[in-house]
């Protein structure tokens, strides 16, 4: 059976098993990007097509920027495994999941070519506009899992999504010595700095202890949002860009 692929930039559609309908959505209103953490696409591809892995995507875009998709967009792909993103624990039936080649942090993790970010550009651009998504809703699979998964990790070049249109983005602060805290410390500071990833969105418990749930968001945090020093550590650096997406997200009003 062949299928014709959803966005006119995918090349093909290998139909993959591992799929259901969407649960309480009939849209998608997110994007996940992951990494494979294999060492091709075509192993990636093989993978995700097999009915013994139970896990899927919509689409996996290789080092040169050729996309396939595996799933219907009408369909529950089974990427983002256990997850949770403002309110939301059931992220695969709200969201499209796209898989980019690239070995991961295990296994030497390059740097992601030019030709690759221009297809996720170009994709998301796509999936965005047909589906109106928000740029705050493109997030990492580490952002809805940060206590499982890393990906796309701190290699992945989000400024250049947004400076193309898709995401959200704020210029990290600079790096800087000053006042810190991390694991083992409790307090006010400490519950006031998790209500502010509760309000981005993370699952996080304001219990005003700096717990291994909160470091896990921290890092999950760095990766996305302040890339150059990813250490689960709440330096000002962290704090200041932490406030400024706050700031920056869509009031009530003007979504």
């Amino acid at each position: 059976m062949s299928f014709e692929p959803d966005s006119s930039h995918a090349g093909s559609f290998v139909p993959s098993p591992n799929f259901g309908p969407r649960r309480g959505v009939s849209v998608p209103d997110m994007i996940i990007l992951h990494y494979t953490g294999m060492e091709t696409a075509a192993a990636a591809i093989d993978w995700l097509a097999r009915p013994e892995s139970s896990v899927s995507a919509h689409y996996v875009i290789d080092e040169a920027g050729q996309i396939t998709q595996m799933v219907a967009e009408e369909s529950r792909a089974w990427h983002a495994g256990v997850s949770y993103w403002a309110g939301e624990e059931d992220i695969n039936s709200c969201s499209v999941g796209i898989e980019i080649q690239n070995p991961g942090l295990e296994l030497g993790y390059p740097d992601y070519p030019s030709e690759q970010i221009a297809a996720v550009i170009a994709l998301c651009s796509d999936i965005c506009g047909r589906f109106d998504i928000e740029p705050q809703r493109v997030l990492a699979h580490s952002d809805v899992s940060p206590d499982r998964k890393p990906d796309p990790g701190e290699k992945f070049p989000w400024d250049e999504l947004y400076r193309n249109g898709v995401g959200f983005w704020v210029e990290p602060a600079p790096i800087g010595s000053g006042d810190e805290f991390g694991p083992a410390d409790e307090g006010a500071h400490v519950r006031a700095f998790q209500k502010s990833f509760a309000h981005l969105g993370y699952r996080i418990d304001a219990s005003g202890r700096y717990c291994p749930q909160t470091e896990h968001v921290v890092r999950a945090f760095q990766r996305h949002w302040r890339p150059a020093r990813v250490d689960g550590q709440a330096d000002r650096s962290t704090i200041n860009t932490l406030e400024a997406l706050i700031e920056m997200q869509p009031k009530p009003s003007q979504l």
